[in-house]
């Protein structure tokens, strides 16, 4: 049989997914089947979220690695609580604007692709004539993946970091065959890459990723022995290795040998952060997110401006204009407070204020044309997405991310660690909240969610995808508390982007009548062959009498392990 494994001319069919003993929605089979594996060995929720995420820095490079950043949400059944994890990290001690802009211009502007969109046109990611570059040792900021699945292994999991981490190794060792989205993603950075690393620093991508001089095709069976090794020192070190010891010392190794800024007291002092998430109820609902420096309180802004309004029917031209208004109203707001909570003007709990949200909605001409939003100061007072649940009742929103696809394009040598791009997203306007600075965490665009009720869990949920992750979000919300969808037509039903200005993406699906009415209202459309740009998704919910109801996202190659 000859046939092309990315050619879709019919549109799938998917029923969401019940189970009993555990659950793992993930954007990848063999991360679902790795977290999987640890629930059966004895793991809990949390256990198995580690697993499965070391397993999709093997899986699913395209999105995501060792070097990445990456937050939790986790819900622990037995204090009845829920926990933020913030594992971003920071930029380097010894960086500046003055130096970025003194070392890095020829360089950056050499390696310089599309901006983020929404940021770009909004003004508020980089000056006239300066931005940081997207590729390189400048964009890098030190990773807090690993730091996340120990401090999350050693706070509530049941086993140790080095068995978690054992299916992970096992894929990197031994292999694993390429997916087709992934074939079609690893393809399509390949050829965009070798337009864009000439230097010396971007050697051991192609070394590593790209050994027979070009993307492996869907089937094709992959080895990463350095990214094995690498995996079982930091399962063995507890992850120490990676911030106070040999991987660290690798790390600025290459960095003072490539032009990075990075010293060893970057990574010696870094740790991932607990946090108290912020929250917002939303029609009865409580809905869940990590605060600032991610970008959920863009999501929960946007909410409480649609807490306003009644909205029932969801294929209708008010309900689409309603959701677009409000979402450019949050992204105003959001894209020019939200940064380092240390560096922000206001306190972020303000904007979640629900005077705040219907004195935003009051701005919105509800039956008239679409607008262009200022931000306002409030009264004072390249990503992968996973969840799990257990039979005890535990549940995680996690969210694992290098950016932009791959991320900066450098892998430490012998290691396989390949480093996100974060520090792309600062600004080098220094009276922009956002600003670079030494030791400061950016903007950051991946974010967890999670659902409660009455106080009672009822589960994770999370879009991946840049800047579409808030807006993901709010859609998907919706989908389950406005129109009543279960959880897998909640993430099936066509999706739209805010990208700029008064322009937004649409998928197809969108029905043609609406789409006219939106556009007579002043909205400018374009409906999107490509459904790349509307992210991935995966929900799991529990329902009152303990069963496992999940939802997996059908635009890539996600799956659901469970039993």
């Amino acid at each position: 049989m000859h046939f092309d494994p990315s050619y879709l001319p019919y549109p799938s069919m998917r029923y969401p997914v019940y189970a009993r003993n555990g659950m793992v929605a993930s954007s990848s089979p063999q991360a679902s089947a790795a977290g999987l594996s640890i629930l059966q060995k004895g793991g809990n929720a949390v256990d198995a979220a580690v697993a499965a995420a070391a397993a999709l820095t093997v899986v699913e490079p395209t999105s995501n690695g060792i070097g990445s950043d990456a937050f939790a949400l986790v819900w622990i059944e037995r204090e009845q609580k829920l926990y933020g994890l913030n594992a971003s990290g920071w930029a380097p001690a010894n960086i500046s604007i003055e130096k970025v802009l003194k070392v890095g211009a020829g360089y950056h502007n050499a390696t310089q692709s599309s901006r983020p969109s929404i940021g770009a046109q909004a003004g508020l990611r980089e000056t006239p004539n300066a931005s940081m570059p997207m590729f390189g040792w400048i964009p890098t900021t030190v990773p807090g993946a690993p730091s996340a699945w120990a401090e999350l292994v050693t706070r509530f999991g049941a086993l140790s970091l080095a068995e978690v981490v054992k299916p992970a190794v096992k894929y990197a060792q031994e292999g694993y065959p390429v997916s087709a989205n992934l074939a079609r993603m690893w393809k399509r950075a390949f050829e965009k890459y070798r337009t864009l690393y000439s230097a010396p620093e971007f050697e051991e991508w192609f070394r590593v990723f790209a050994p027979e001089g070009h993307a492996p095709e869907a089937g094709e069976i992959v080895h990463f022995p350095d990214h094995a090794d690498t995996l079982k020192l930091i399962g063995t070190s507890n992850a120490e290795a990676f911030y106070r010891g040999e991987l660290a010392s690798r790390i600025v190794e290459d960095s003072d040998a490539f032009g990075g800024f990075f010293s060893k007291e970057d990574f010696e002092t870094y740790r991932a952060s607990w946090v108290e998430p912020i929250s917002i109820d939303y029609r009865g609902y409580t809905v869940a997110e990590i605060p600032p420096n991610g970008q959920g309180i863009v999501a929960l802004m946007a909410l409480n401006i649609l807490n306003k309004f009644d909205l029932k029917e969801r294929e209708s031209a008010q309900a689409y204009h309603l959701q677009w208004e409000a979402m450019k109203l949050a992204f105003a707001d959001g894209l020019a407070y939200v940064t380092d909570p240390a560096s922000m003007c206001c306190s972020y709990r303000d904007f979640l204020q629900a005077d705040y949200g219907t004195l935003r909605a009051q701005e919105i001409d509800v039956l008239g044309h679409a607008k262009l939003y200022s931000p306002r100061t409030p009264p004072s007072s390249g990503t992968v997405y996973l969840c799990t649940a257990d039979a005890q009742g535990n549940m995680v929103s996690y969210i694992q991310s290098n950016y932009m696809g791959f991320g900066s394009g450098i892998v430490v040598r012998g290691t396989g660690i390949s480093l996100q791009n974060r520090g792309a997203d600062f600004s080098l306007d220094p009276l922009h909240p956002n600003c670079l600075a030494p030791r400061k965490k950016t903007y950051h665009t991946i974010i967890p969610g999670f659902l409660l009720q009455d106080g009672r869990a009822l589960g994770p949920f999370g879009v991946m995808g840049g800047y579409m992750q808030p807006q993901g979000h709010v859609q998907v919300v919706m989908n389950l508390i406005d129109f009543g969808l279960n959880p897998q037509q909640a993430l099936d039903a066509p999706r739209w982007q805010w990208v700029g200005g008064l322009k937004f993406l649409v998928e197809r699906g969108f029905r043609a009548d609406i789409l006219t009415a939106l556009a007579g209202r002043g909205h400018d459309i374009e409906v999107s062959e490509d459904s790349t740009p509307f992210g991935r998704g995966q929900i799991i919910l529990r329902l009152p009498n303990g069963t496992l109801i999940g939802g997996s996202e059908g635009r890539t190659d996600s799956s659901i392990a469970c039993w």
